[in-house]
């Protein structure tokens, strides 16, 4: 029965304090009340804290969208995340587009130069496709997470001590008013000296005045502390935006070795991709490999002029030259830059000794200029009589 009634009384007085809260509001809403300013710095302290987190929660979701711009994705992994479980891994689009070109190129024939070149650029996709998913958890885990930590931590924090400040503020500013108010009736009373009833009305007015005065000090004494709670709260966003801004030279670092990565992989590629021709004729026809700058094309030209004693790399030719055991001659159509060092540079229009290796790749033949020697793409010779 008595935690019943203490109950009872500790709802009355909360319903109270939430009344006179309401009215103190409303009033100074409609400008029928005064209200306590809070000092310049403590706006200044507030102002800041509010645009850091409004900029906060924009820099955050639009990095969201730049490393995840599948919406269904981030939804779910919002729902994993809420839910406290780890997200399923799921293939992304450069590791999805890689792996349909090596299938294709598999179908089509790793022998092929097409079927090849697809298989190479396969490879590199799905490359590119790791150092992705290794940009957005170290992204995630450096710049995402702080940003997350500040949004649901921090700022929570300072928005509840900003609250209550608030709700100190109407209290005290209500306390005022009540002391204004019991001033001026104490002042009315005491004009009216004529009755008895009257000296005991100024008795019971100066007892709320006393009353009023002394409830001032306390909601004063409450305002003044939770106002300089609320003040070291937020003299600390300077802090974290010194934090924040090592989160972002993280997020920078991240970025720059993904961009390298994929610029590193694309070179490589290049390399590769550039011993594979871009058209090719049947075999009743001469098989000529495109031609990369001007002046390239005046050393193919010329090449191509001049084809007295020179036999042109067929595919017969080629097969034929693998299938025998012996070298043969032959001149080089293209500059060529050795990808590596089991590659051997070619500068168009030299001549060089190639032969065939068992269990080598069948667009590469093996080539010899004096003691260098290392392979050498099929596609970049004529083959001499």
């Amino acid at each position: 029965m008595n935690i019943m009634d203490f109950n009872v009384k500790k709802l009355a007085a909360d319903a109270g304090t939430f009344l006179s809260r309401a009215v103190q509001f409303t009033e100074e809403k409609l400008g029928q009340a005064e209200k306590t300013e809070l000092d310049a710095h403590l706006e200044n302290l507030l102002s800041k804290a509010e645009c850091t987190k409004i900029w906060t929660e924009k820099i955050m979701k639009q990095t969201e969208v730049l490393l995840q711009p599948n919406p269904n994705a981030r939804i779910e992994e919002f729902v994993y995340e809420k839910l406290d479980r780890k997200a399923p891994s799921r293939i992304n689009n450069p590791e999805l587009l890689g792996q349909y070109m090596i299938d294709a190129g598999t179908e089509f024939g790793p022998g092929t130069a097409y079927g090849n070149a697809l298989i190479k650029c396969g490879e590199t996709q799905k490359r590119i496709g790791t150092a992705d998913r290794e940009l957005i958890q170290t992204s995630a885990l450096n710049f995402l997470t702080p940003l997350r930590n500040f949004i649901e931590g921090d700022y929570k924090t300072i928005a509840k001590e900003r609250k209550l400040l608030q709700n100190k503020r109407l209290d005290l500013d209500a306390a005022k008013t009540r002391l204004k108010k019991a001033k001026a009736a104490e002042t009315r009373a005491s004009q009216l000296n004529s009755a008895r009833l009257e000296g005991d009305n100024n008795m019971i007015w100066a007892e709320e005045v006393t009353k009023s005065e002394q409830e001032l000090r306390i909601t004063q004494s409450e305002f003044d502390r939770q106002a300089e709670i609320t003040r070291l709260l937020l003299e600390g966003i300077s802090s974290t935006h010194a934090h924040h801004l090592r989160c972002l030279n993280d997020f920078v670092e991240a970025q720059m070795t993904y961009y390298a990565q994929c610029y590193q992989y694309m070179l490589d590629l290049q390399k590769q991709l550039g011993s594979f021709p871009s058209s090719y004729c049947n075999n009743n026809q001469t098989s000529v490999a495109p031609v990369p700058s001007a002046s390239s094309n005046v050393i193919g030209s010329s090449a191509l002029s001049s084809t007295s004693g020179l036999v042109i790399a067929s595919p017969t030719n080629l097969i034929d030259l693998k299938e025998c055991s012996g070298s043969r001659k032959a001149r080089v159509l293209y500059d060529y830059d050795a990808a590596n060092s089991s590659e051997l540079s070619l500068l168009a229009d030299e001549v060089i000794t190639v032969f065939s290796v068992v269990g080598m790749d069948s667009d590469w033949l093996m080539g010899e200029r004096g003691n260098q020697k290392g392979r050498v793409p099929i596609t970049y010779l004529e083959l001499l009589n």
